[in-house]
């Protein structure tokens, strides 16, 4: 389904083979996708564990990985941590890892290793950004104590991302529009979804690839790999101002 959707994405039989996998870094295969994979999976194998066996230290995990917009704050390490946290149940980690297996590979392997994970983080802060700078124009205490936790944010990124390349190389998109509305529907029709995430994941991701591939004219004489960091840079800094600015006006 996924050579479908996104054609390219590497099969499971390829990824395992060894020798297709010692090329993978020369040949910007998805080292990086793989990691990302794995350490989500490890992190919700660890939350099984430890929600049966040894509840105490489930809940120190939970209450200090997950997104809450007021703790950012004094916890602002939340800000990643929940990007790798998932429900204990199997459906949101299945779901989130198809999908990054789905893009994440493609991507990677139009970006580069680096320039991929930029994407990724940028997407996912991006993403959790988006949901305390909206507590704070809301200013509810439901969208201030709300948590929020899971690879969406960051994954609504590299949807934005291939849809951004996707259209600029002239490619058929239909599909990938059909799944990316299935997913922006999913908060209307499934209760405790962080649907602020899903669309600040989206405009960060969508927004730096953009700026790649077109971007400021007078950038353009420069490599990829450096207005990568320019533009990363940049949307850095728009993200740390904007959570100056939500917490600004409360202390």
């Amino acid at each position: 389904m996924s050579n479908w959707l996104f054609p390219g994405s590497p099969s499971l039989r390829d990824l395992t083979n060894k020798r297709v996998f010692a090329n993978q870094w020369r040949n910007n295969g998805p080292i990086i996708t793989e990691c990302l994979v794995l350490i989500c999976i490890v992190v919700w194998a660890l939350e099984i564990i430890t929600r049966f066996l040894f509840p105490q230290l489930f809940s120190i995990i939970a209450s200090n990985g997950t997104l809450v917009p007021l703790l950012v704050p004094y916890r602002p390490w939340i800000l990643v941590t929940s990007m790798f946290l998932h429900q204990p149940g199997i459906f949101h980690i299945l779901f989130n890892m198809l999908a990054l297996w789905s893009v994440g590979p493609v991507l990677e392997r139009m970006m580069g290793h680096w320039q991929f994970l930029a994407l990724y983080m940028l997407s996912g802060i991006g993403g959790n950004t988006f949901l305390v700078l909206l507590g704070r124009i809301m200013n509810t205490q439901a969208s201030w104590l709300s948590g929020a936790y899971g690879a969406s944010g960051a994954i609504f990124g590299l949807f934005a991302a291939l849809l951004v390349v996707y259209r600029r190389l002239g490619q058929d998109i239909s599909s990938m529009i059909v799944l990316m509305a299935i997913n922006f529907a999913l908060p209307i029709i499934v209760p405790n979804i962080a649907w602020q995430a899903h669309v600040g994941g989206f405009i960060f991701g969508g927004l730096y690839v953009w700026l790649l591939t077109s971007g400021i004219p007078q950038l353009r004489q420069y490599s990829f790999a450096k207005r990568a960091w320019i533009y990363g840079i940049a949307l850095a800094v728009v993200i740390v101002a904007a959570l100056v600015w939500s917490f600004a006006m409360l202390y």
